[in-house]
């Protein structure tokens, strides 16, 4: 991939959510709401504070994160749908 955010920002890959309830109903994709889910592609160098000392993220690329179903500014890149998204709209990370 060939984006690199600056600062604070993130690129975020969101996640494939089932479309399959437990009981095996197969759900329309209108149905589905937007996965809150993503995998970091590529991180900022971090955010700069009001002294001018720069923050390293508490993120890395390859992470797991949650962020709000709206968070964030859609954009396409090589067709594939990306998010580009400050540090802090990102809520946690998911650990394994």
């Amino acid at each position: 991939m060939s984006l690199r955010p600056l600062h604070d920002r993130v690129i975020v890959k969101r996640l494939d959510q089932e479309t399959k309830t437990a009981s095996g109903i197969v759900l329309p994709d209108a149905a589905t709401e937007k996965p809150d889910q993503g995998e970091i592609l590529a991180v900022g160098n971090g955010k700069i504070l009001d002294d001018g000392k720069v923050r390293p993220l508490a993120v890395k690329v390859g992470d797991r994160v949650l962020f709000g179903k709206y968070s964030g500014q859609a954009v396409k890149i090589d067709g594939q749908e990306l998010l580009v998204m400050r540090e802090e709209d990102l809520f946690a990370v998911v650990e394994k």
